[in-house]
């Protein structure tokens, strides 16, 4: 069969080896065409192959003989697939009764622990991260000023009191000043009674012509006299009672300056107590930077003070809150402690994320707002906490709070088996 030919012009301009175009010479290329309706052979026989070809998938019964042909083999695979569902369902049914999270750590209120007066550090007793209990001494400061100036509190006490007393031995004597005025007015008394009574009956006899005028009138004059002994008298136990009350507030105001000077003392024992700085809990010394012979001021840090009381800070996720309640249980594993479990509890949750409390709270209120799941802290307590290793704040830990108290289908299969 005879075929058509075809002649095909090749442009002179080709693509280079770099991706560039170079020229060459024009030249021309002659090829064999075939009739577009006339069926190639080949193409054709390869079609009739695939269509009419045996298939390459199993059939039915070749599995089937599989199957019996290895049964051993099937019937591992089929308790492998049901074990792994199985497996994947408990360790499901586990886990929902459980809530985790990384981001939790160890805190605590620690302080500085600095001096109330000033002065030169004589001792310091302890060291770096030593535990010390509540009293034990932390450092001396020198107290040689300090018990001088109690001295002379107390000094200034003794003078008060002998104020005291001399005032007393005053009042003592006025008041038998006082009864002695007292008693001399009741004498005067009785003698302007009997004058009275002289004047009266001299004047008497002195009208009815049985006495001379001379007579009745010094009556009269002694009458006059003892009126004004009376009166003198009085003015007298006036004056005594008046400083008595005189002696007696001079006492109180010795009494004040008495108790002043007994808060001098107080203050001067006070503050040569304060020379000895202890620990006012039990705890950790952490970077103690007291130093023998520094001058130390008053609310100078001489150390930091790590208390025994700590407990965790877990930042859950505000869509793991929902069954978290007081007094839940809590397994906690320290980073710094893989091999360890603390057992804890659930003392109470931030009525609020972290960030509405830091510094600068977050204002959702400008902008584009981005929702983001926000974290809730939740405070745990240790039960026991170890006392043969150093726990401190900033320490991470991973806390496991069981919020479902319901036994898990694996707890019932551990149960009974």
């Amino acid at each position: 069969m005879s075929l058509p030919l075809e002649v095909t012009r090749v442009s002179p301009r080709v693509l280079g080896p770099m991706g560039g175009s170079r020229k060459m010479s024009s030249c021309t290329r002659v090829a064999l065409r075939r009739p577009v309706d006339e069926p190639r052979p080949d193409r054709e026989e390869r079609h009739q192959e695939v269509d009419h070809g045996p298939s390459k998938e199993p059939s039915n019964e070749q599995r089937r003989g599989l199957v019996r042909r290895h049964p051993f083999a099937a019937g591992i695979s089929l308790a492998f697939l049901l074990t792994t569902v199985a497996a994947v369902g408990l360790y499901w049914d586990q886990v929902q009764r459980f809530q985790t999270t990384d981001d939790a750590f160890i805190a605590a209120r620690q302080f500085s622990v600095a001096p109330k007066v000033p002065g030169y550090i004589t001792s310091v007793p302890v060291t770096d991260n030593q535990h010390v209990g509540a009293g034990d001494v932390i450092a001396r400061i020198d107290d040689r000023d300090y018990r001088v100036a109690l001295a002379q509190a107390e000094a200034e006490i003794s003078a008060a009191q002998a104020g005291i007393q001399n005032i007393d031995a005053q009042m003592d004597v006025q008041k038998a000043q006082v009864t002695a005025s007292k008693a001399q007015l009741q004498q005067n008394q009785a003698k302007l009674v009997f004058a009275q009574q002289e004047s009266e009956r001299y004047v008497t006899l002195a009208k009815e012509g049985w006495s001379s005028h001379q007579t009745g009138e010094l009556a009269v004059s002694q009458l006059y006299q003892q009126q004004a002994a009376v009166t003198s008298a009085e003015a007298s136990v006036t004056v005594a009672e008046r400083q008595l009350e005189a002696l007696k507030a001079q006492r109180n105001s010795a009494v004040a300056s008495l108790g002043q000077a007994e808060a001098r003392r107080d203050q001067a024992q006070l503050n040569l107590s304060y020379t000895t700085v202890t620990a006012a809990q039990p705890g950790r010394v952490v970077r103690l930077g007291a130093a023998v012979g520094e001058f130390a001021q008053t609310g100078t840090g001489l150390a930091m003070f790590v208390p025994d009381e700590i407990w965790v800070t877990a930042n859950f996720k505000e869509t793991q809150v929902d069954d978290m309640r007081p007094d839940q249980p809590v397994t906690l594993r320290i980073d710094a402690y893989p091999e360890r479990t603390i057992e804890g509890r659930v003392a109470s949750v931030q009525p609020g994320s972290g960030t509405a409390f830091s510094l600068l709270p977050a204002e959702n209120a400008t902008g584009n707002y981005v929702k983001i799941v926000q974290r809730v802290p939740v405070k745990i307590v240790i039960d026991h906490p170890p006392t043969d290793v150093a726990l401190g704040p900033g320490m991470s830990v991973e806390p496991t709070v069981r919020t479902d108290p319901a036994p898990s289908l694996y707890e019932r299969l551990r149960s009974w088996l």
